[in-house]
């Protein structure tokens, strides 16, 4: 389990009582009323901390295998991270990794096959991001989406028709970002994988945005979020 969580009654409530930073608290719905946890959330309101009610299956994922007895405390900004799904532009692939390094992302995931790889061009576009930002390859999108679920990571997709208006989607818990490629989008596979899928707005005419804008709207919509 993450250092930056803590998990459970006594815990939280010692380490509010003690002035350890608490970043934000996660309560389960049903829990709310509970003497222990109106005490917790008196404190967590004193400190400042912001306060989200959630599904007992929202706090199982965000500290799986744990007994969080309906409260999580999050001291420090979760992973972000940023999943390309056979992006094949190579200056795409450059100003989506400076745009992640910028933001504060984790990592960025690509495909070995059926995409860019790093080449000198994506390194140009990058300016240097290359260096600070770990790019991972991965033979298996699919598999590796099923890894960051089962580490407790929510996966939300970009697409068009997204049930959830970006702005609207929960960024600060552990988040793995998924953008599809130039022509095809996220593949039907990997977008079933996903928790759930944001939209991004369109008024004009034109029915899609270039991937690496795309990137850099959630991005910063997630790191918006991270900074209140």
């Amino acid at each position: 389990m993450s250092r930056d969580k803590i998990i459970g009654i006594n815990p939280v409530l010692e380490a509010l009582k003690a002035g350890r930073p608490v970043q934000r608290l996660l309560v389960a719905d049903q829990r709310k009323q509970d003497r222990d946890i109106q005490a917790i959330l008196h404190l967590a309101r004193e400190c400042g901390a912001e306060i989200r009610f959630a599904s007992r299956e929202a706090l199982n994922r965000e500290a799986p295998g744990t007994k969080h007895q309906g409260v999580i405390a999050l001291q420090g900004r979760a992973p972000l991270f940023l999943v390309l799904d056979g992006v094949e532009d190579p200056r795409n692939l450059g100003a989506i990794i400076r745009t992640a390094d910028a933001a504060g992302v984790h990592g960025v995931i690509i495909p070995e096959r059926r995409a860019t790889g790093l080449t000198e061009t994506v390194a140009k576009a990058a300016a240097g991001a290359m260096e600070h930002v770990p790019v991972v390859k991965v033979v298996n999108i699919v598999n590796t989406l099923e890894d960051l679920k089962k580490a407790g990571v929510w996966v939300a997709g970009a697409e068009a028709g997204g049930e959830t208006v970006y702005w609207d989607a929960d960024f600060v818990r552990p988040t793995a970002l998924v953008l599809g490629g130039e022509d095809r989008g996220v593949r039907r596979l990997v977008r079933e994988r996903c928790d759930y899928l944001v939209s991004l707005p369109l008024l004009g005419r034109i029915s899609s945005l270039n991937v690496s804008v795309a990137a850099g709207i959630l991005l910063y919509e997630a790191l918006r979020q991270r900074s209140r």
